[in-house]
């Protein structure tokens, strides 16, 4: 390390008695060691590097300070009346709150969030969505009946709107219920329907299920009304509800998914038998999505039983009746009775006796056989199922037995029935020889990235080639020539140092202050300055004082 020596103004014919005098530290010898830190030359060639490093901080800081904390939506959907009435609100209540210039959505602070909805409800904010026990309860007296419709079913819409926004991918939902007075006639009457517009969260969507579920929701809550009369919409504009739940895209699934069952029965039988690329199966069924359900009661004709029977018989005894013509002759006594040998005349058993007169009454109650028959025909019933098979005739065709074994094998697999119209046709022709036309390289997907990257890697070794190569020599060769100009100066500054005739200012190489300030090291500067001492002492001395005289100013 070169010697520091310190520099003493020497007087001379040009200076005068305050030569020797220094001037007073400004700020006194409190910050003297300070001062000589700063003046290293370590410290002030690292100067630049600390005040850039000081300046990234303080910006750093200033920044992280200055920043405002995170925010987030108060409510969404406000109309700018409840806006206006809930910033007053907030402002009163001394939370901070800003307005979206974009969106206009309003905004509080992510951490006051809670505290700002619970000041907001004490007031009764926001009034944009009440909730239907509101409505109901605002209900003034002796209301018409026809406003107390109104505000029943804007009840109604209010309380089905918050139940559906509790889904998580809704973020706000409205409800339109559309309902006809109801009339004295049938046949007058209209089904309710209702409409859903749904505002779903950024980057969501629903489900065909979730759909379908919102549908019957709003149709098990309204009387008279069905699922398929609720239609559901996004902020989008897009119908949701005209999905695959309908009557219609349900039967196209159902016979898609018949055709294919069939279609992969068939393959697993005549795979293995004639394999892959040999034969072709195509599957048409046609499946009646139709439910129908009938009830029949029936009386049979020879069908009866006796339940009850009640017979009542009466019995009376009379005198021979009287015969003959009326007049004198018949009040004549009667003849002498004959009696004979013949025993007494037996009487039938049940038979009235001779002389009696008998009557009989027969109540009979029989039961009539019923017959009840329920017929419950469902949905999905294959009516008709059709199958095309073609063989590939190869050098040797299949007989007419192995095209039978081949069609029942068909028809046994797909369970042929000949009474609903079932069809098979299998035919055998030679197939076309399709020839596997793979696309060119240059079609591929992975040909042109590969050609970006390799352009991109191309490039830059071009351009380091051309431009960077070029400008790193030019760059040594500049800081070669530095250096060799560096030590050309220092050996000459070295060399004039070294003869005394340069001390008394004869002959050599007369130092100026712009050799001592371009100077390339500290060495090379401290040796220019000691030998700009040597070579004129109070001209030194001089510019010594002045430098200090400025500072002391300053």
């Amino acid at each position: 390390m070169a010697e520091t020596q310190i520099l003493t103004p020497v007087p001379n014919s040009v200076n005068d008695g305050n030569a020797n005098r220094l001037p007073a530290p400004v700020l006194g010898g409190r910050f003297a060691p300070f001062t000589q830190f700063m003046r290293q030359p370590a410290v002030q060639r690292a100067l630049p590097a600390i005040a850039m490093t000081s300046a990234i901080g303080i910006a750093a800081l200033a920044y992280f300070t200055m920043q405002a904390a995170p925010q987030a939506q108060l409510f969404a959907g406000l109309d700018d009346t409840d806006k206006a009435a809930v910033a007053d609100a907030l402002q009163t209540q001394g939370i901070g709150h800003s307005i979206d210039p974009t969106t206009g959505a309003l905004t509080v602070d992510a951490d006051k969030l809670h505290q700002a909805r619970i000041a907001l409800a004490g007031q009764g904010l926001p009034k944009a969505a009440p909730s239907g026990d509101s409505l109901i309860a605002a209900l003034p007296m002796g209301s018409s009946r026809a406003i107390e419709g109104e505000a029943l079913r804007s009840a109604r819409e209010a309380d089905l709107s918050r139940t559906i926004e509790t889904i998580d991918a809704v973020k706000s939902a409205r409800v339109h219920v559309a309902a006809a007075e109801p009339s004295l006639f049938v046949r007058e009457d209209k089904p309710a329907t209702a409409s859903v517009m749904l505002t779903l969260q950024n980057g969501r969507s629903l489900s065909d299920g979730q759909v379908q579920a919102i549908r019957f929701l709003v149709a098990s809550s309204i009387p008279g009304m069905n699922a398929d009369q609720v239609s559901v919409i996004d902020q989008r504009g897009a119908l949701l509800s005209d999905t695959a739940s309908g009557s219609d895209m349900k039967a196209f699934q159902l016979q898609l998914q018949v055709e294919d069952r069939f279609r992969r029965a068939l393959d697993t039988l005549l795979g293995p038998m004639l394999g892959a690329g040999n034969y072709s199966v195509e599957v048409h069924a046609d499946v009646d999505m139709s439910e129908s359900q009938a009830t029949r009661e029936s009386f049979p004709e020879n069908d009866r039983a006796l339940t009850s029977e009640q017979i009542t018989r009466s019995t009376s005894g009379t005198s021979a009746p009287a015969v003959g013509i009326p007049g004198a002759l018949s009040n004549q006594p009667p003849q002498a009775t004959t009696v004979t040998a013949t025993g007494p005349q037996p009487v039938p058993p049940g038979a009235p006796a001779p002389g009696t007169e008998s009557n009989e009454n027969a109540a009979r109650a029989y039961e009539v056989g019923r017959e009840i028959s329920v017929t419950h025909s469902p949905q999905g019933k294959l009516r008709r199922v059709s199958v095309a098979v073609a063989l590939n005739q190869g050098k040797k065709a299949l007989t007419q037995a192995d095209l039978t074994k081949i069609d029942n094998l068909v028809k046994g697999a797909i369970g042929y029935d000949a009474t609903r119209g079932d069809l098979v046709a299998i035919n055998q022709r030679p197939f076309v020889q399709v020839e596997d036309t793979a696309p060119a390289f240059y079609d591929q997907g992975w040909f042109m990235p590969l050609v970006k990257q390799v352009g991109a890697i191309l490039a830059a070794l071009l351009a380091f080639l051309f431009i960077g190569r070029p400008m790193i020599r030019a760059a040594k060769e500049r800081a070669a020539k530095r250096i060799a100009q560096n030590q050309e100066l220092e050996a000459s500054l070295l060399a004039a140092t070294d003869r005394p005739a340069l001390a008394s200012g004869q002959g050599g190489r007369e130092i100026t202050l712009e050799m001592i300030e371009q100077a390339p090291s500290y060495e090379a500067r401290a040796n220019l300055v000691r030998a700009f001492v040597r070579q004129d002492s109070a001209r030194a001395a001089l510019v010594v004082r002045h430098l200090m005289q400025e500072g002391a100013r300053a």
